[in-house]
């Protein structure tokens, strides 16, 4: 009987899904699981939810201010709090799922330079000039930036996304499902991580 990957929902602002997505593979690989990696927006899940970007809210974002970079050091993980932030990301999303449905094995590089950029150099992900020069540096054609950003069907795509993730109960990034169950946040990886050892529990 096949097993079900880990479907792993992200944001490329969320910094939370960052850290994340520096231990998912490394679990996943333990237990012989997949990833399916599906690039959303926290705008819309905000907008169902009710919330705001956690660094906005009172209390919750001084408490972030603390809790995000104590995470980091925790994991082993090199962080840098950037500015401006949130930002925009759709572009880069859009980047990555182009990566996905024509040069799949480069979409997940995509996925950790960007984070890399962003979370620890301070590379400001909602400009198209800083989206172009990590696709240089990361050998991808000169137009796949421009090309895979005003694409319709890709566009369509990210839509789709949002609307899967809402339909599963999204609530927040990084937001995570295997075998029909979710799990919501780098702090839940243990959990996820003991529900794949042990069957279920």
């Amino acid at each position: 009987m096949p097993v079900s990957p880990i479907t792993f929902f992200f944001d490329f602002s969320s910094p939370y899904a960052y850290l994340a997505s520096t231990q998912i593979e490394a679990i996943a690989a333990r237990h012989l699981r997949d990833i399916e990696w599906v690039p959303v927006l926290l705008g819309p899940v905000f907008q169902t939810t009710g919330a705001r970007p956690l660094i906005d809210q009172p209390l919750k974002g001084d408490y972030a201010r603390i809790d995000i970079p104590r995470s980091a050091r925790y994991l082993g993980v090199p962080f840098v709090l950037p500015s401006p932030f949130p930002i925009a990301t759709h572009q880069a999303a859009r980047v990555f799922i182009g990566l996905q449905r024509e040069q799949s094995q480069q979409a997940v590089p995509w996925l950790h330079r960007c984070y890399s950029a962003y979370f620890t150099q301070n590379r400001n992900l909602a400009e198209l000039p800083v989206l172009e020069a990590l696709a240089a540096e990361q050998g991808l054609a000169s137009d796949a930036v421009a090309r895979f950003t005003a694409d319709p069907a890709i566009k369509a795509q990210l839509k789709a996304n949002v609307d899967r993730a809402l339909e599963q109960g999204m609530c927040g990034a990084p937001f995570m499902v295997v075998d029909e169950q979710p799990f919501w946040g780098v702090d839940r990886l243990p959990q996820l991580e003991h529900w794949l050892s042990t069957g279920g529990f």
